[in-house]
């Protein structure tokens, strides 16, 4: 679990299984983002992330709201995805409710994240990844001090030939001098 001023990072729990199916359910959340088919591919994504976890001790975590245990997000780390540029490289990422956006719940969460990579893992960098449309979320990526690769971009292999999630952008941070 890490701990922030506002917020809770943890594992997904039971309960958390109706927020997050909201979430993948609203289209503004999930503009930029693969959809989840149904309810099973929701189970899938949970077994994911509890495998993840157990495999390596990190995951995409709830991100609950210290003051009233709402569920936020997720946020956290998993390997870089098979096939692609980032693959072999730690990644972060998010998804946030609307009801949560421009609040600074993501960046605190992303930030979080970070410091507890650099703390935990021996990662000598961290990636990330979006589709060139989605600012908010490169925004965000500079916000939290990761710049974009110079000629990185790529087609993502899990999205159809054609679709306008194919591209994608990478972004970057090296772990900082001690």
């Amino acid at each position: 679990m890490i701990e922030t001023e506002r917020l809770i990072l943890r594992m997904v729990e039971p309960r958390d299984r109706a927020e997050l199916w909201a979430q993948c359910r609203d289209p503004a959340v999930m503009q930029y983002l693969l959809p989840v088919a149904d309810e099973a591919a929701l189970d899938a994504m949970i077994a994911r992330m509890h495998a993840s976890q157990a495999e390596h001790g990190f995951a995409f975590w709830i991100v609950e709201r210290r003051t009233d245990g709402a569920l936020t997000g997720i946020c956290g780390l998993k390997p870089g995805a098979p096939d692609t540029p980032i693959e072999g490289v730690l990644e972060i990422g998010w998804r946030f409710s609307q009801a949560y956006w421009g609040q600074g719940y993501a960046r605190e969460a992303a930030l979080a994240t970070l410091d507890w990579a650099w703390a935990n893992l021996s990662a000598p960098e961290i990636a990330a990844i979006t589709v060139p449309d989605n600012a908010a979320s490169w925004g965000l990526m500079e916000r939290i001090g990761m710049h974009r690769v110079v000629d990185g971009d790529f087609d993502h292999p899990l999205v159809a030939a054609g679709s306008p999630l194919q591209r994608h952008i990478q972004y970057r941070i090296d772990r900082p001098l001690s």
